[in-house]
């Protein structure tokens, strides 16, 4: 038993520096290797119709003025939050990031009772005569995606005020600047370096849309190429489609996230000695951010808040499925955390001593799957386990898989700066320990990333809680998770069981990010 032992940690000894180089062949297999399965299986060569050129178009207007809606609204939110102190402001940057996390059908839920037919707004707008919204179509597509992306859009503006140095304000305003002086040399310089990396990381967040599109698309005219492969597999079984539809999906989002890493670089702003910043122009504009700031509250808050008082009247008339597909849910969002926490961890650290071409390449590979649909990836696997098993039954485990992939970018950017700290602060005195492989992860790494490995492990799970993609094309009704759950309620007119879930989906996404992100605060030292 003691040889057994030592001939394990060996192994591990070994693995640990090239698991990165193994995770990157996987990703590899999963985003380029399934769309490859996909065009195999397919029987013949597909034509692209009027409505797959509608599909394209639909998708690139759709994501234009999503992008572009978000960016140009959080300009006014963003400046807001950066000249104007008072109580609550750092809780209210905080929850700028919570529609991140928030279940897409449950956002999506939360905007039905805002500006549905039956809704809020609808009811205000009957006051006057008016008749209600029509949410259905290209405008509820657009409202739902600058509900998600607007919160990301100001976060990075904000990123993009905090870089200017509290010493190009004081000049200003020694030099008798006013706020057009303040905005005409400081901040629309900025704005020029900020907002086309911004524009261009979500309108590729926006070319991948499905469950939005899905929920609120409203017949072929509003159909984006996510949800036309979807339609393809599960409705048509049509693989030469799907394929044809991928290699677009790809284009498309491969042109997006080139052009979101080029226009994402960092930019000089210049050098300060980082005071705080005091702000001049205060004076000026005040009702005016106010009128900003209480706008995305209620874009934000509203929706959140139906959810919660709607779902609160319909929790006790969920079916006992929804319980059931809520733990599901949650055994696959555990282990889609597991691998997408272990797959970032291997990346970062094998990343991290790379340097050149190489960097650039593993760099490359960690992001591949924001170009690659999960419906083709999902499907690819399907295909090619096909001949061995069930799809039916892998339906789960490759939903948790698909759901890892697809966090790792996210992932893999929130480890790496960590990483690289680790490794220049201490990584001399552990070679000169000769602290290495499995010793060196479990003495110095793991112990120094607690933090970082926390959050984005909560990350990771709400995101696979949220999830509504890989689980609808092949899961079995009996099997389904509570995302897809809700979707079939929805469908089915229960809105107030649907609402329950909302609730409860809600409730699970964000306290499994809470726990995991406390988790790795907790009793932390750095």
């Amino acid at each position: 038993m003691a040889q057994r032992a030592v001939s394990i940690n060996g192994v591990l000894r070994g693995l640990v520096p090239w698991a990165g180089a193994i995770v990157s062949a996987l990703l590899v297999l999963l985003c380029l290797g399934t769309v490859l399965a996909v065009f195999l299986r397919a029987e013949s060569a597909a034509q692209f119709s009027r409505s797959d050129w509608v599909a394209v178009r639909f998708t690139v207007t759709q994501a234009f003025l999503s992008a572009l809606l978000s960016v140009v609204l959080a300009i006014p939110v963003a400046r807001a939050l950066a000249r104007r102190e008072f109580r609550g402001r750092h809780t209210m940057i905080a929850l700028l990031g919570a529609p991140f996390i928030l279940p897409v059908i449950v956002a999506i839920l939360g905007l039905l009772a805002v500006f549905g037919r039956t809704g809020v707004f609808s009811i205000v707008l009957g006051w006057f005569g008016l008749p209600p919204v029509q949410i259905y179509g290209l405008h509820g597509v657009v409202l739902a995606h600058v509900f998600f992306n607007l919160p990301l859009a100001v976060r990075f503006l904000l990123q993009g005020w905090a870089a200017i140095p509290a010493e190009h304000f004081r000049l200003v305003a020694s030099l008798g600047g006013g706020p057009r002086d303040v905005g005409r040399l400081l901040e629309r310089p900025m704005l020029w370096r900020v907002l086309p990396g911004t524009f261009a990381l979500i309108f590729l967040i926006c070319t991948t849309s499905f469950a939005v599109a899905l929920a609120l698309g409203g017949g072929p005219k509003a159909t984006t190429v996510e949800l036309a492969i979807y339609q393809a597999f599960r409705f048509d079984f049509d693989l030469s489609k799907a394929a044809l539809l991928a290699v677009v999906q790809l284009v498309l989002s491969g042109s997006a996230a080139i052009a979101a890493w080029k226009f994402s670089r960092q930019h000089d702003a210049g050098q300060g000695l980082d005071r705080v910043v005091q702000r001049y122009d205060r004076a000026h504009g005040r009702l005016a951010d106010a009128a900003w700031l209480g706008f995305v509250v209620l874009l934000l808050g509203l929706p959140l808040v139906m959810v919660v008082m709607q779902g609160a009247a319909g929790f006790l008339s969920m079916p006992a499925s929804v319980w059931a597909a809520a733990g599901r849910s949650l055994l696959v969002a555990l282990a889609s955390t597991c691998l997408a926490v272990t797959f970032g961890l291997a990346l970062s650290l094998w990343l991290a001593r790379l340097r050149g071409a190489p960097r650039a390449l593993g760099e490359m590979v960690a992001y591949l799957t924001v170009a690659v649909s999960p419906l083709v990836m999902g499907a690819g696997l399907f295909i090619l386990i096909f001949p061995f098993a069930s799809p039916r039954d892998w339906a789960l485990p490759i939903t948790a898989l698909v759901n890892a992939a697809m966090a790792l970018p996210f992932v893999t950017r929130a480890l790496m700066p960590a990483v690289e700290a680790c490794e220049a602060e201490y990584g001399p005195l552990a070679e000169s320990l000769r602290l290495r492989s499995w010793a060196r992860l479990r003495y110095l790494t793991l112990p120094r990333l607690r933090r970082p490995i926390g959050f984005v492990a909560g990350l990771a799970a709400a995101l696979s809680m949220g999830d509504l993609g890989v689980v609808a094309l092949f899961a079995d009704p009996e099997q389904a998770t509570l995302p897809l759950k809700l979707y079939d309620l929805m469908g089915a007119y229960r809105m107030e069981a649907a609402a329950g879930a909302g609730l409860l989906l809600m409730g699970l996404s964000f306290g499994l990010f809470y726990l995991f992100d406390r988790g790795g605060r907790m009793n932390a030292s750095v």
